[in-house]
């Protein structure tokens, strides 16, 4: 987790703290949301295990066609506060909240709307980069590039 990690900084420092409002997002700062986007997708202690381990995370939890949508090249279908909960278990949700400093149905509320963004913009071409659970850098800096308009 630690090379993701430094990569969402690296980003987030290069965007000036433009990421969170590129995304949407209030209530903590853009570091804070990826630093809690980082251990969502890090593996370990509820993590997915990079972007594959994410899908893997919503297909086995019910949502296959939801999660297809952030991943293919139409539009993104939504995901509510409640089917993060499915996806991801209270003690994960707990930690995210607590890194961006809300409570964890906010959390939820959070990753439901980052969630979809972030998937779209690490698959630009539809489909799972190969190596998408190992190789995070180059996704990262193509995926969140593209997010900043860079």
């Amino acid at each position: 987790m630690g090379l993701f990690d430094s990569m969402l900084g690296a980003a987030t420092q290069a965007a000036g703290g433009a990421l969170g409002q590129v995304l949407g997002q209030s209530g903590g700062s853009s570091g804070n949301l990826m630093d809690g986007l980082s251990g969502l997708l890090g593996g370990g202690e509820g993590g997915a295990a990079g972007l594959a381990g994410l899908v893997q995370k919503f297909q086995e939890s019910g949502l296959s066609e939801v999660v297809a949508s952030w991943v293919s090249t139409g539009p993104n279908l939504p995901v509510t506060a409640e089917q993060i909960g499915q996806v991801f278990d209270h003690e994960t949700i707990g930690r995210f909240a607590q890194s961006v400093g809300v409570d964890p149905q906010q959390a939820a509320g959070q990753i439901a709307s980052l969630l979809p963004k972030v998937v779209d913009a690490l698959t630009p071409d539809g489909q799972l980069p190969s190596g998408a659970g190992t190789d995070l850098s180059g996704l990262l800096q193509q995926g969140l590039g593209g997010l900043l308009g860079r």
